[in-house]
């Protein structure tokens, strides 16, 4: 083998163990992968799906109490800024 052969097949070896190197690394750490054919290659959590499904159940139950808060506020805010007079009256009323 002459040496422009040898030259030639050493950057084809490290390029390879770069991409090996790298492809480990980035799977190690949970980032996508590119496969041989230019598409991505994610890594599949089933616990990840679970927890997106408790945290969705959650949001829902905060809006639902951040929408009666927010009603409770209004009508607070309706007391104090609506004259004593109606305010009493309308508690009256509801006696």
């Amino acid at each position: 083998m002459s040496p422009g052969q040898i030259f030639v097949l050493a950057i084809i070896a490290m390029s390879t163990f770069g991409w090996v190197i790298t492809s480990w690394i980035r799977a190690k750490h949970g980032y996508p992968i590119e496969n041989e054919w230019s598409g991505i290659s994610t890594k599949i959590d089933p616990a990840a799906d679970r927890k997106i499904e408790l945290l969705s159940t959650e949001n829902e139950k905060l809006a639902g109490q951040i929408s009666r808060l927010e009603e409770r506020i209004a009508v607070l805010e309706r007391i104090a800024t609506d004259p004593a007079e109606r305010v009493s009256r309308q508690i009256d009323a509801l006696r």
